[in-house]
This record gives structure tokens, C-alpha cells and sequence, in this order.
């Protein structure tokens, strides 16, 4: 990409970098990017609540259209990255790497006010992936604007850096987050048998949902406990509430739903015998990333036209992504560049984006419209 365009986007990821938000709360951070995108390129800005797109119209009718998204949401994780620009927000960083996604495609923006499209180009600015509730959101509008191809990236710290790395069919797996509630009733301490306290219920339910890692019936079945709880604290009374967390992931939609209903049934089974009630909770819910076919092969061609590296991934990325929602809207895939096999792994204290692929990040998304004929010339590079 033009040089003083890869040093505006490295500018604004740091800016991005600086002030993190958290999902469902990326106010500031949607202002900037849309200020950036107004400031420096003609593309149609359209707000909706709390996320936005930018389009770049075709000339040529019936060329059909493609979208491109990025994520814009940090985590509660604390930095200490060293990096200048570090997070000004207590507890809260783009340890992910989501700050690197948005600049990628504020780049991809500004490429593309270089040349002329025939199809149309949608770029997508969702908020809220962390907890699986944007993607559901602006999955809409693929529908809604008859979108016919779909495509994300996500930086990958364990491979080689600028390397693309893709994975055949299913990329990432299901995962949602269930809480089981038990409600029992507290006493003195010393008389536990006039209450009833859920913490042997907590406990069972506990080692039964952990014991569904080793009995998977497809390729994957993970059940990771997240959080246990169980009264108070306090020495005088026996508890009389708690709770259990955990993340439950799978290959399919299907398979992790009937880990969630194995485990309700066992917890109401042991608190129903103690007397104990029993709710539940939902939350955090990605259905699995399935790449397509096409996706993939055009992801390749793409590497292939640019002389990128590209590695196959072996087994699934563990991590769920909510871009899930958009690849059961229409065809498309979620592919990965390397920040390098010692980089710092994401979610972590230490990690900041690697500057460095945000360049091949803007040229694969460019040379996937380009692989079909979307573009003609009208200076500058060309990837039809």
C-alpha cells in the first residue's frame, strides 16, 4: 500500500491503542474511526446504534459486493506492553488486537479511494465481539443488503510473522457461557442441618461438567469452569446460595447445547436431592466460525497474487469469534496473519499488535476484491 497511507493507520491504531473501550461501549472509539474516515477518504459513512459502515459504491451494475470487518472492542485486561502509547484506561487494553483490525480496514478505505470498483465495497465496524453480541447484530446487514461475499482477519501470535494462515472448513468452535445458580437457605454455622446448603451440589456439578472433557463425542468437547461460589464467607453461617460458571465449547451448535442440558440435568438432579432450587444462565454465545470453500480458495489466490507465505493451520483456533454470524449469511472465511512464533499471546498483559502486518493485512483484503473483477485502473496499483 501508498507509504504515507500504512503511516496514517499505524498513527491511528495507536491512538485506538491509547484510549481502549470495553464491548457495547465503543463510543469513543467509533467516533475517531469515522472522523479518520471523513477526514481522509470520500466513502459513505452509516451510523447504526452503537456500530457503523462505510461503503465504497461500484460503477458497474450486477458486479455484486463484498464486506470486509473488523471488530472494535477491548478487553478488562491490564497492559504492560512498555509501549509509548500504551493504555490510558485502567484494567482495560486492546489486548487482542482489535485496535490493529479497525486500522487494517480504515487502510483497506483508504486504498480503495484510489481506484475504482465496479462491485460494491462494505466495510463493517462492529462492536461487542468479546461477548458474542455484535456479530449477531451486523450479520443483518448481509441480508439487508444482499451482500454476496464476506471476509475478516484476525492477527495470530505463534506463527510466523506476515504469514497467512487459514484453516479448511470449521476455524473456530462454538463456545457459550453458562452460569447454574443454586438456591438453598442459610443457617447458624453450628446447625447446618437446619438449612440447605448448595455446596455439595456446586462441587458435584463441578466435577461432572469437567468430566465431559474426557467423553467428547465429536472432535471437540471443552468444558473450562470460569468461576465457583458458595455463600458468603462468612464463618457463622452456612451457606444458603452459590453458584457455578464455566465456558462450554464444541465443534458444533448441537453438540455444545447437549453438554449444557447434560450438566442442568445433573445440577437439578443433586440440588432437587438437598433441597435445593436451581436456575440457569446464558451468555457470551458464538456459534462456530465455518469457512467456506470459495472463501478459503480465494484467500489462497489472494496470498498467491501478493507471494505471501501461507500455512494451514492444523487443528481449530479453541478461541470462539462471533464473524460465525456473517458466514451463515453467504460465503466467505476468517483467515489469520502471523505476529511472529514469539509474540506475545493475546489476552495477555504483554501483548500490543504488530505494526508490522497491518500492510499485509490492507493487501490481502485489497486483492480479495480484486479477485474477482471488481476493479479497474485508475492509478496507483492494481490487483484485477
Amino acid at each position: 500500500m501508498k507509504n504515507e497511507n500504512l503511516e496514517k493507520i499505524i498513527r491511528l491504531r495507536h491512538k485506538l491503542h491509547r484510549d481502549p473501550e470495553l464491548s457495547l461501549q465503543e463510543r469513543k472509539t467509533g467516533e475517531l474511526l469515522r472522523r479518520f474516515l471523513s477526514e481522509h477518504t470520500s466513502l459513505e459513512i452509516h451510523e447504526r446504534d452503537g456500530w457503523f459502515y462505510a461503503v465504497r459504491r461500484g460503477s458497474a451494475s450486477g458486479s455484486g459486493s463484498i464486506a470486509f470487518r473488523a471488530d472494535m472492542d477491548a478487553l478488562p485486561v491490564r497492559e504492560e506492553s512498555g509501549a509509548a502509547y500504551a493504555s490510558e484506561n485502567p484494567g482495560i487494553s486492546h489486548a487482542c488486537g482489535h485496535d490493529g483490525h479497525c486500522a487494517a480496514l480504515c487502510g483497506l478505505a483508504l486504498e480503495l479511494d484510489r481506484i475504482e470498483p465496479a462491485g460494491t465495497i462494505y466495510l463493517i465496524f462492529q462492536p461487542a465481539e468479546e461477548i458474542g453480541a455484535g456479530g449477531k447484530l451486523c450479520a443483518e446487514l448481509i441480508r439487508e443488503k444482499g451482500i454476496g461475499e464476506v471476509y475478516a482477519f484476525h492477527n495470530l501470535s505463534g506463527y510466523p510473522e506476515g504469514h497467512v494462515v487459514y484453516r479448511k472448513g470449521l476455524t473456530q468452535p462454538a463456545s457459550e457461557g453458562l452460569e447454574v445458580r443454586f438456591t438453598g437457605k442459610p443457617s447458624h454455622a453450628s446447625a447446618p442441618e437446619d438449612g440447605c446448603n448448595p455446596s455439595e451440589a456446586i462441587a458435584a456439578t463441578v466435577l461432572f461438567a469437567l468430566q465431559l472433557n474426557e467423553k467428547p463425542h465429536c472432535g471437540m468437547a471443552l468444558c473450562t469452569v470460569t468461576g465457583i461460589r458458595a455463600g458468603s464467607g462468612d464463618y457463622g453461617i452456612s451457606a444458603g446460595e452459590g453458584a457455578v460458571r464455566m465456558t462450554l465449547r464444541a465443534e458444533s451448535e448441537e453438540e455444545m447445547q447437549a453438554m449444557e442440558q447434560a450438566v442442568l440435568a445433573f445440577a437439578g438432579e443433586r440440588a432437587g436431592a438437598a433441597g435445593v432450587k436451581t436456575a440457569y444462565l446464558v451468555s457470551d454465545y458464538f456459534p462456530g466460525t465455518q469457512n467456506h470453500e470459495t472463501g478459503i480458495k480465494r484467500v489462497l489466490e489472494a496470498a498467491g497474487t501478493l507471494g505471501i507465505s501461507a500455512c494451514e493451520m492444523p487443528e481449530l483456533w479453541r478461541a470462539s469469534e462471533d464473524f460465525g454470524y456473517y458466514l451463515k449469511e453467504c460465503p466467505g472465511a476468517m483467515f489469520y496473519i502471523g505476529n511472529g512464533e514469539t509474540w506475545p499471546a493475546l489476552h495477555t498483559t504483554e501483548y500490543d499488535f504488530n505494526d508490522r502486518i497491518l500492510e499485509t493485512a490492507v493487501d490481502m483484503f485489497l486483492a480479495l476484491c480484486g479477485s474477482r473483477p471488481h476493479f479497474r485502473q485508475t492509478g496507483g496499483k492494481s490487483y484485477g
